[in-house]
Parts: C-alpha cells; structure tokens; sequence
C-alpha cells in the first residue's frame, strides 16, 4: 500500500472513531473532514515546479 493509502485508512479510522465516542456532531465532522483533506491542503501549498517534481518521482516509481 502506497504511503498516501496507508495515510487515507488511518484518516478514515480516525473519523469512526470520532463517530463512535461521544463527541459534538459539529467537532465531529471538522475533525474528519481536516483529516482527510490535510493531504489536499499540503499539495496546494506547494510551488508549481515543487508540484511537477513530485508528479514525475511518482510516474518513475508507478513504471519502475
């Protein structure tokens, strides 16, 4: 599993969790939606060549 997946299934297990215990329906849901979109959040904060490097170390790795 990719490390952005492995990072996706603990947000999503975080987000049951805050669910499950009895948390502010509110609170619940910023802290589930901050989780998943922290990864969203990271990419835009990069630059424009930060962004196309990254984009090409990820096709070398998918063809290698």
């Amino acid at each position: 599993m990719s490390p952005l997946g492995k990072y996706y299934v603990g947000a999503a297990v975080v987000a049951v969790l805050v669910f499950i215990l009895p948390v502010p329906t509110l609170l619940a849901w910023l802290i589930a939606i901050g989780a998943l979109g922290a990864p969203i959040v990271a990419y835009f904060m990069l630059d424009e060549s930060q962004r196309a490097r990254l984009r090409r170390i990820r096709r070398r790795q998918i063809g290698g």
